[in-house]
């Protein structure tokens, strides 16, 4: 069993075992979160996330629909050169494919709301484990 700790403002706080069984992202959120601790990670996270977003846009607004083969390059390569480079981890994509595309969005949307940091999880101002119910609704 590997059980890993999770940064919770500094101090280690969640450990989570990375050979759980989730059965709703509320319980894989605060997993998730910590295979994506550093800085690094985080920031490819958050820009293939922009370019998505982007690419969307340009393809609605073009009518080129054939750029939206390009949304699972940007969104994973970019995702995976963080896992791979950085964390130095398997993408939980593998293991919860579902799980992971939604902790994706909803961490960037946590980093847009400042309540996880682009500085890595040590800089966290407010991680899952201090608010659980902030996500029960997925």
């Amino acid at each position: 069993m590997v059980n890993k700790s999770y940064f919770v403002n500094g101090n280690r706080g969640l450990t989570v075992n990375a050979n759980q069984t989730y059965q709703s992202f509320t319980e894989f959120y605060p997993y998730y979160l910590s295979e994506h601790a550093t800085a690094s990670c985080r920031m490819l996270h958050f820009i293939g996330s922009w370019l998505v977003l982007a690419v969307v846009v340009i393809t609605v607004v073009l009518q080129q629909w054939a750029l939206l083969w390009l949304l699972p390059v940007i969104g994973y390569g970019f995702a995976w050169a963080g896992h791979f480079f950085f964390e130095k981890n398997r993408p939980a994509t593998f293991r919860y494919p579902l799980y992971s595309l939604i902790g994706d969005w909803v961490m960037f949307k946590d980093i847009l709301t400042g309540r996880l940091s682009l500085k890595g999880s040590a800089c966290d101002a407010n991680p899952p484990s201090t608010s659980p119910s902030s996500h029960d609704n997925n």
